[in-house]
């Protein structure tokens, strides 16, 4: 073989040589310093609430003014007043007045012009049978009624007369416990009516 031809072949291979570890040289620095893709600039984390336990939120808390336990006193309800030099204090309310009610004695029946006061003083009972006597109607007060009293009467209704009274233009004779003896009705300087037991007529004069 020529010697220009071997020289040429050795320089190829030569060449052929060098590119090849010049090749394995940079595919070994690619490999060690990768290319690293421009970072992106980091977002900011919302802030942690804190863990409060189940059933309990960490938003705005509201408070509302509690009522008085059971038993407790409740606030006075009286003008609060200003204690100088010293905390203010409220005043309570005075308590509410009770009224008693004036227990006055029974007061007397009144007396309409020309009615009790015309019949008061002393009268001729006069009964059926034709006997009389005598009853007088007195303007001294007994209870509620007025005090009566009878003499040389044979009526057993008229002799038990103690009280009278008078009451929508009527005289009522009383014997003890309040039973009436008779009623009676004026008519001028007389009364006439009837006993109350036997319904006899009764008539009564000055």
């Amino acid at each position: 073989m020529p010697r220009q031809i071997l020289c040429t072949v050795a320089a190829l291979a030569l060449a052929a040589s060098a590119g090849a570890c010049s090749s394995s040289r940079f595919d070994t620095a690619g490999l060690s310093a990768p290319t690293r893709p421009a970072g992106r600039p980091a977002r900011p984390l919302p802030p942690e609430e804190p863990d409060l336990g189940p059933g309990l939120s960490s938003g705005p808390v509201t408070s509302e003014p509690l009522a008085p336990p059971p038993g407790a006193a409740a606030a006075p309800s009286g003008p609060v007043v200003a204690n100088p030099g010293g905390p203010i204090v409220a005043e309570a309310s005075p308590p509410p007045v009770q009224q008693q009610a004036a227990i006055a004695p029974p007061a007397a029946p009144v007396v309409a012009s020309g009615g009790r006061s015309a019949v008061v003083g002393s009268w001729t009972a006069k009964d059926a049978a034709g006997a009389s006597c005598r009853v007088t109607l007195a303007s001294t007060p007994a209870l509620d009624l007025y005090k009566a009293s009878s003499a040389g009467c044979t009526n057993k209704d008229l002799a038990k007369v103690t009280a009278w009274d008078y009451r929508d233009g009527e005289v009522y004779l009383y014997q003890p416990g309040g039973t009436v003896a008779a009623r009676l009705r004026p008519a001028g300087g007389a009364m006439d009516g009837a006993l109350s037991k036997s319904g006899a007529p009764l008539a009564m004069v000055r």
